[in-house]
């Protein structure tokens, strides 16, 4: 596989797992392209091309030939310029890496990262939220989100790349959608009657025991062991952390449990306000477990992974 090839098949996949459902992605990318189709050409120069077949704006190949083939891939939850030296040195000792993967976004893939929390808009309406509660509450906290990601040094490991002439890519959103849906079929499937068997079946994923080795286990942030599961809702993809308005709703439209990979002071204040429980299963773990997904398939056909900067790897090939 070359470069563009892993990108594609990355993006594919995100989309077949995304919660808000094929059809609905497919919808979105419909109206990309016509909103496209409206713009002035002086617009459509400055328009990002990639947003006519992807609709994860912080999924991109960032530095490199695209028809790169490759062989050995380094994977890191974040890679900054200190990892992107560790492929140069793993090369010098015979381990040539052919590109460098980021799963936070990274370049102009950081610089707008925020437009993929219009996802939360629909997955909240595809659980009962009336859409325009959504979008209004959302809104706020997407230009919040924006503001803050606007003086960042976005272009800071991606000039090392260029200058050391690394391919580097990042993959957050198809990867996130990939934990999600794992973990919210297996909490549908499995029904878990309180949090104890929650924490329990996180536990039974490897990812999880080892972040659990690792003295990061998955956790109750609100609730006891002993408290009913209820309606579970996995909240693990669309960029980073919702509105917290939004924690009411969910109590109204019926969730009982919310499992995520972090949560804010302000967040969990507001779910032990509405006795909504909160488990969370970890930062690192949840990243890994959805690049695992992803990556397996280059393991199929033949590619090395080498996991660095906190990113657990376990391999289902086979299983």
């Amino acid at each position: 596989m070359n470069v563009r090839e892993i990108y594609e098949l990355f993006v594919d996949l995100g989309m077949k797992n995304d919660p808000r459902g094929w059809d609905k992605v497919q919808e979105i990318l419909e109206r990309t392209k016509k909103d496209y189709e409206k713009l002035s050409d002086k617009e459509k120069e400055r328009f990002d091309l990639e947003k006519l077949r992807n609709p994860y704006a912080d999924t991109r190949i960032l530095n490199g030939d695209p028809n790169k083939e490759v062989k050995r891939v380094l994977v890191g939850i974040d890679i900054d310029t200190s990892e992107i030296l560790l492929a140069k040195e793993l090369g010098r000792n015979g381990k040539e890496i052919d590109l460098v993967i980021s799963h936070h976004p990274a370049g102009y893939a950081y610089a707008n990262f925020y437009e993929v929390m219009h996802l939360q808009e629909d997955l909240l309406a595809k659980i009962g939220v009336p859409i325009n509660y959504a979008e209004g509450v959302l809104y706020p906290r997407i230009s919040e989100v924006e503001r803050k990601v606007m003086p960042a040094n976005h272009n800071k490991s991606v000039d090392a790349a260029r200058l050391l002439e690394v391919p580097f890519m990042c993959c957050h959103t198809p990867a996130d959608n990939c934990v999600a849906t794992y973990l919210q079929k297996l909490f549908d499937v499995k029904t878990p009657y309180n949090l104890q068997e929650v924490i329990e079946l996180l536990e039974d994923i490897p990812e999880y025991r080892e972040a659990s080795k690792r003295n990061n286990p998955p956790k109750i942030l609100v609730g006891n062991p002993k408290n009913r599961a209820g309606k579970i809702f996995v909240d693990m993809t669309g960029g980073t952390e919702g509105p917290v308005e939004v924690i009411s709703k969910l109590a109204e439209v019926g969730v009982g449990t919310i499992v995520g990979m972090h949560m804010s002071e302000e967040h969990r204040k507001e779910a032990e306000k509405h006795h909504i429980n909160v488990v969370i299963a970890g930062h690192m773990a949840s990243d890994s477990l959805g690049m695992n997904i992803l990556l397996d398939n280059l393991e199929l056909r033949g590619i090395e992974i080498l996991n660095c900067s906190g990113f657990i790897r376990v391999s289902r090939v086979g299983e």
